[in-house]
């Protein structure tokens, strides 16, 4: 949508948004009275930026040309509907004038990531070399995430990230698109390009800091953290990429290597799973995906509605299902249905009726597969699964509480246990 004002402003936004137009846009973004603006950290931009106060809203303000500003806007889009973390776009604003007719540059408006920080503003106070490494590695997983969705970032530092706190370490998002390209699928040169210029802009930016005084590290720490970047995103690239190949018998390594995966904080949508020709061994090659992806996978496969660290666990072990049977090739609804008929059925059959209440259909499917990944990784073979359930009906499920009849009772009657009871 486009909106031009009598005085030629013009106002590019996916939505509307009149309270922009309450704003000084004929005046220069680094002379905007201190009324407008939102006092919150800012990092080091070659542009000017300012966070402004809008309603209930805080927005980031950056002056720059049109055709880049224009160009930034979509490639945000773009990445905010392939929900990369990066900060959301919001409109461009073109064709403002100072009060004696002299043009201005063209502002982006971008949303302000709540509780978000630059790198510098982790170094407010004297902080340990550790803060460094943790922000290193966030980059590192968001440089990974942006590879693997094709985009060619090609600025990359600590400078053009944000950072949240995520439970004692970092989550960066990009917050500087103005070079970046999108591409389906990147080279490996591109890729070294990214990673280069990161290990020397964080070197850089770092030695600013340890000269300001807030980082206590000597040259030789600082080019270890420059250096980690390196070391962090490639253990990510091959760990979430590479093929891996095994004997058909060793189906336990499927989900060895998916729980790997998922430990590293990254999502397993699906394993392209090839075998030899003699069937004897077996390749996978993991996908990334986004979030909600198994639980709609699932149900469209199988009509099993299922929270979806259930519905990627059940999908884990339907992709195995289909390796082990050699079916890569054929419809995969038909394979879901002869896998429900032939696996995740039978699992339910073979539990006591007395003891079919403890626990839903999905959630009791994946602790068996549980038990069974911990039995398998226990005797170094692959536990088949009769075995595993007959050990988990037998040793584990009668332990469990029945969940079922706990459903309607009035939280107030049961009984609270105190440390001295």
């Amino acid at each position: 949508m486009s909106t031009e004002t009598a005085a030629s402003l013009q106002i590019t936004a996916a939505r509307p948004y009149p309270q922009l137009l309450d704003l000084p846009w004929d005046v220069p973004l680094e002379e905007w009275p201190q009324e407008h603006l939102a006092a919150l950290p800012r990092g080091i931009s070659r542009h000017v930026v300012r966070f402004v106060k809008l309603g209930n809203r805080v927005l980031a303000v950056k002056e720059t040309n049109a055709p880049i500003a224009h160009r930034e806007y979509r490639m945000l889009r773009l990445l905010n509907r392939l929900e990369v973390p990066s900060v959301a776009p919001v409109a461009v604003i073109t064709g403002r004038v100072d009060r004696d007719g002299e043009p201005l540059n063209a502002v982006l408006v971008t949303r302000h990531l709540q509780y978000s920080l630059p790198y510098r503003a982790l170094y407010s106070q004297m902080l340990r070399p550790d803060t460094a490494k943790r922000a290193v590695d966030a980059l590192a997983v968001l440089l990974v995430k942006l590879h693997l969705t094709g985009f060619y970032w090609g600025d990359v530092s600590l400078s053009n990230a944000l950072f949240r706190r995520d439970a004692g370490a970092f989550a960066a998002y990009l917050v500087d698109a103005e070079t970046g390209e999108l591409y389906d699928e990147l080279s490996t040169g591109q890729r070294a390009y990214d990673l280069d210029l990161a290990r020397t802009n964080i070197a850089g930016e770092l030695m600013d800091v340890v000269a300001s005084e807030a980082l206590d590290a000597d040259m030789d720490e600082v080019l270890a953290i420059a250096d980690r970047i390196v070391s962090r995103y490639e253990a990510l690239w091959v760990e979430l990429t590479e093929p891996e190949s095994f004997e058909k018998g060793e189906r336990w390594r499927v989900e060895a290597r998916i729980r790997r995966l998922n430990d590293l904080g990254f999502d397993v949508g699906e394993l392209a799973i090839t075998t030899d020709i003699d069937g004897t061994t077996v390749r996978i090659e993991p996908k990334v995906v986004d979030a909600g992806h198994h639980s709609r996978r699932l149900l469209r496969l199988t009509g099993l509605d299922a929270e979806e660290n259930q519905a990627r666990r059940l999908l884990n072990d339907l992709d195995s299902y289909t390796a082990a049977n050699d079916r890569q090739g054929e419809d995969e609804e038909i394979v879901a249905h002869d896998w429900v008929a032939d696996v995740f059925e039978p699992v339910q059959r073979a539990v006591p009726r007395e003891l079919r209440g403890r626990m839903e259909a999905a959630e009791l499917f994946h602790e068996v597969l549980e038990h069974r990944w911990y039995l398998s990784e226990k005797a170094s073979r692959d536990v088949g699964l009769e075995e595993a359930v007959h050990s988990y009906v037998t040793a584990v499920l009668p332990n469990k509480p029945d969940e079922r009849a706990v459903l309607g009772v009035d939280t107030q009657a049961i009984r609270v246990v105190a440390d001295d009871d």
